[in-house]
């Protein structure tokens, strides 16, 4: 009773503070004479409006700057009342004050009368460019905002397409009403009575409680489940053992009287108390020995190409078969695990020049990968390996006609419309597969169907921070833009403005390649050789080499026991013997020719093989 006593005062203000917040005046009136009656202490606490009247001021003063152009004091007043963590935090807030400095930075030329003042107009120009550099840059990587980054670059913003739009008089009282609508939002939160706060932080921490204890629950019970099948286990192997004691004890007796003890006996006890062990060995022996891991284990050179031909003359993958059942129909197993595993064995096979021309004599091969590219969202590894797979097979010309006809084209752009959600591998062999298919007059076709959304697409690519993909997004620029309709879409978007903005950023490789873009997209008449004829099926053989990645076999889902053969090793030491590895090269030709012209890449890559220096 005396704790209450102590703080009735306390608890009292904070029934009046939510009773004058939720506006039951009424029941406040007749709360306020109660405790008078009663002769409780009511705490003394200013009423709502005046409460309310500090956040009012300040949005009052945060709009008249924003009318007013005053920019200086607008972001003032923003640093000192929107607090940090909403600021840096919230996403909502991070757009908001992008184009709340983009409002600001065009103010006078919006709102002047006659030329605006050039000094006034350089700093706010320059304003908004610290920002860009600083506090802004968190948002390069964002499609929405990526144009504005050439704004302050462009001598005549109000006559550039690009931002038509900040200059229709609609824009700036649209900015107005979702700023005054976020300030409402603001300062409504920061005004909560402190009855809610405790409410809303006790009732957080009771939840998290519960979770934290649900979680302890589920996992007791499962070392539960593992104790008591491990405890039935040995149960089973101890009256196992007792059997075959009391057996041993009895057979012992006998040799006393002279009787023998045949090899057919002690056979039978030896498998009783091994076979578990034994059948546990052979089978990760089995799941050791897969056909993938012997083609990216194997020495490159004569002993790669036997394990190849050998998989090849007896048709592994049931290429030849023309029956309903099929290896390749593991590919749409409902195993996780199997899915995967077929699909690394596939890339494997089209990391080789034998294996893609094995693969390419049946269609059936790549329409299950395009369905199987289009349907798999739930293992990532599954679908990198797909794609590594329809990449590697986009270095020969029937295959690429292939996937163009399937529209493959337009499903790598919707992907690659967020980057960000992709893993490293996906991004790069997704940009490199559309690199590929761009070189095709087909592909071009294709691309200028929708030449807005493949430009940007590709423009937002170029800003990206994984730098492998950049030689691949200029090999698909500089390919599209050979077509007079895509040029022309190009130069109406500000194209130029936004390569020439990346020309500043990049190294020596990147600017010259960018230069060869500039200079493809303001052409009037296709340079030499962007005519030749891409429609001849004829593969060159000499061109076409492997391109075992080092990475192929990462992340296994299933690994030997330590000390365990497996794979190759299982194989060649248990079975085969050791085979002969004498690095013959398998084709002669340009294998050893790098890559190393100034302009973008014009014939089809992979990128294993870009990386090792061959080309397609």
């Amino acid at each position: 009773m005396g704790d209450i006593l102590a703080h009735e005062s306390e608890l009292l203000g904070l029934v009046k503070e939510y009773l004058d917040f939720a506006e039951f005046e009424d029941t406040l009136k007749t709360f306020s004479k109660e405790c008078k009656i009663k002769g409780k202490p009511l705490p003394k606490s200013a009423c709502g409006s005046l409460r309310d009247s500090k956040p009012l001021i300040i949005q009052k003063d945060l709009l008249a700057a924003f009318d007013s152009g005053d920019q200086r004091e607008f972001f003032d007043l923003w640093e000192e009342h929107i607090p940090r963590s909403v600021r840096d935090g919230d996403s909502l807030a991070q757009k908001l004050e992008f184009y709340l400095h983009i409002h600001f930075a065009i103010y006078l030329l919006k709102h002047s009368v006659g030329r605006p003042d050039k000094e006034e107009l350089d700093e706010r120009i320059s304003y908004f460019k610290t920002y860009l550099e600083t506090k802004g840059a968190a948002l390069s990587q964002t499609t929405e905002f990526l144009p504005f980054y050439a704004l302050p670059f462009v001598p005549k913003p109000a006559a550039h397409p690009s931002f038509k739009e900040l200059f229709q008089d609609s824009w700036s009282p649209e900015l107005k009403l979702k700023l005054e609508k976020f300030l409402a939002l603001i300062f409504k939160a920061s005004n909560m009575p402190k009855l809610f706060t405790l409410y809303k932080e006790n009732g957080q921490s009771n939840k998290d409680m519960l979770q934290q204890l649900h979680r302890q629950l589920v996992e007791a019970e499962r070392r539960s489940m593992t104790y008591l099948k491990r405890y039935n286990k040995i149960q089973a192997d101890y009256h196992n053992l007792i059997g075959v004691t009391a057996e041993l004890v009895d057979s012992l007796e006998a040799t006393v009287s002279g009787k023998m003890i045949t090899p057919e006996y002690l056979q039978s006890v030896c498998v009783r108390l091994f076979s578990n062990q034994m059948r546990q060995s052979l089978a990760h022996s089995v799941d050791f020995t897969r056909p993938g891991t012997r083609l990216t284990t194997s020495h490159p050179g004569e002993q790669r190409e036997t394990v190849l031909q050998a998989y090849i003359s007896n048709d592994l993958l049931d290429c030849h078969s023309h029956g309903q059942r099929s290896v390749l129909q593991l590919l749409n197993s409902k195993s996780d695990v199997v899915r995967q595993y077929m699909a690394r064995l596939i890339n494997a096979f089209a990391s080789l020049a034998e294996g893609r021309l094995y693969l390419a004599q049946s269609t059936k091969v790549l329409r299950l990968l395009e369905e199987r590219l289009r349907e798999e969202d739930k293992d990532v590894m599954t679908r990198e390996n797909v794609l590594g797979a329809l990449q590697k097979f986009s270095l020969r010309r029937p295959l690429q006609t292939a996937m163009i006809r399937d529209g493959l084209i337009f499903w790598l752009i919707d992907i690659l419309k967020e980057p960000d959600c992709l893993s490293d591998y996906t991004l790069e062999y997704s940009v490199a597969l559309l690199m590929n298919l761009c070189l095709r007059s087909a592909g071009k076709n294709v691309c200028a169907q929708a030449a807005s959304l493949v430009l940007k697409v590709l423009s937002d690519l170029l800003g990206h921070e994984n730098h492998e993909i950049q030689p691949y997004v200029n090999g698909a620029l500089y390919s599209i833009l050979s077509i007079a309709s895509i040029r022309e879409e190009a130069r109406a978007m500000g194209m130029e403005d936004i390569l020439r903005c990346f020309i500043r950023e990049g190294n020596a490789e990147m600017i010259r390649q960018i230069e060869f873009i500039i200079k493809q997209l303001n052409s009037e008449e296709l340079p030499d050789g962007a005519l030749e004829s891409d429609d001849d099926e004829d593969e060159d053989d000499e061109e076409d080499h492997d391109t075992m990645e080092a990475d192929l076999d990462k992340d296994e889902l299933i690994q030997p026991q330590l000390g365990e053969l497996s794979g190759e090793k299982l194989l060649t030491t248990e079975y085969l013997g050791i085979m002969t590895n004498t690095g013959k090269a398998r084709r002669k030709g340009t294998a050893g020719m790098q890559w190393g012209g100034p302009e973008p890449l014009r014939r089809p890559v992979t990128p294993g093989g870009h990386r090792t220096g061959y080309p397609a």
